[in-house]
């Protein structure tokens, strides 16, 4: 099972996005669909997929939070054709960050908003073996530039079967990057690849609750340890969320709560649903009371 699972909110967008990020990739498909009534956005609905074998939640549950470039998505491509198809898929309805082109880097690149708004970094990478399709990227700008090598540092002693990959740091005249920073890093957290980089151009966005980790813990005892070591925001912790000292937001979640969340008996969601909803960080053992109905009248 996927330890780290990306989260995209929406606003009621989520499976409209879902089939049509299913059709883009091999090895997709939509595992889930699940409504849940009740909530302070009112009905939301939750939507597992994979794109090309690797997991990801999507949420529609409100206008509250817009996708920002501060995390993208890099797909690796072995053929320039690859590339164009995406490229062009991707654009229909979005805007270019970085137009597809030849970059010292890759000779077919480019940074595309899709229609949703949601960053993709499309890049040929030749021969290179491809482990991974997708890796969730992270920029850190504003007051958090300067940063990414630190996170890194912190994520990968937090995180088990975690190592830092290769790093490519800015050199003198690249201004206004600083040079020793970082301008592309890879790391690797439970056997998932991830890149992280500072901008220190001025930027209008820095990372929200639009694009969350969501990280499955099989015991509570696990779940307090990843609580401890990532929230540093008190006031953010709500629903099993949280801000580490970066400004991410994490959501640290039983792994048995996917299966309540995916079951079809309404009035078993509606309890684990009015249960999560009064935590901040979640409590196994009353959400497994919650979901067997053991506080309430039967």
């Amino acid at each position: 099972m996927q330890k780290i699972v990306p989260h995209l909110w929406f606003d009621k967008e989520a499976a409209e996005a879902a089939k049509f990020y299913t059709s883009l990739f091999k090895d997709s498909k939509i595992i889930d669909k699940t409504k849940i009534q009740g909530t302070p956005s009112g009905t939301a609905e939750m939507v597992t997929i994979e794109l090309s074998g690797q997991e990801f939640m999507l949420l529609s549950a409100g206008p509250f939070f817009t996708f920002t470039p501060a995390v993208s998505f890099l797909i690796a491509c072995s053929t320039k054709e690859e590339v164009d198809t995406l490229w062009e898929k991707l654009s229909q309805g979005g805007k270019a960050l970085m137009p597809l082109d030849t970059y010292p880097f890759s000779e077919k690149y480019g940074w595309v908003e899709d229609r949703y708004g949601l960053s993709w970094q499309v890049m040929y990478i030749g021969d290179s073996k491809i482990t991974q399709k997708i890796t969730p990227t992270l920029m850190f700008t504003g007051d958090k530039c300067g940063k990414a090598e630190e996170a890194i540092n912190i994520y990968t002693l937090v995180f088990r079967n975690a190592k830092v990959g290769d790093i490519l740091r800015y050199g003198a005249g690249e201004e206004p990057d600083k040079e020793g920073t970082i301008k592309q890093a890879a790391f690797i957290l439970e056997g998932q690849e991830f890149a992280a980089m500072d901008s220190a151009y001025e930027h209008n966005f820095t990372f929200n609750e639009a694009i969350s980790f969501i990280v499955y813990c099989d015991t509570q005892e696990e779940l307090d340890f990843y609580w401890g070591k990532l929230s540093a925001v008190p006031e953010a912790e709500q629903c099993g969320w949280l801000k580490d000292k970066f400004g991410f937001s994490w959501q640290i979640v039983p792994t048995v709560m996917k299966e309540m969340m995916q079951n079809k008996d309404a009035e078993k969601l509606a309890r684990v649903t009015e249960a999560f909803l009064k935590m901040k960080k979640f409590d196994i053992a009353e959400l497994k009371k919650a979901y067997e109905g053991l506080h309430y009248p039967q």
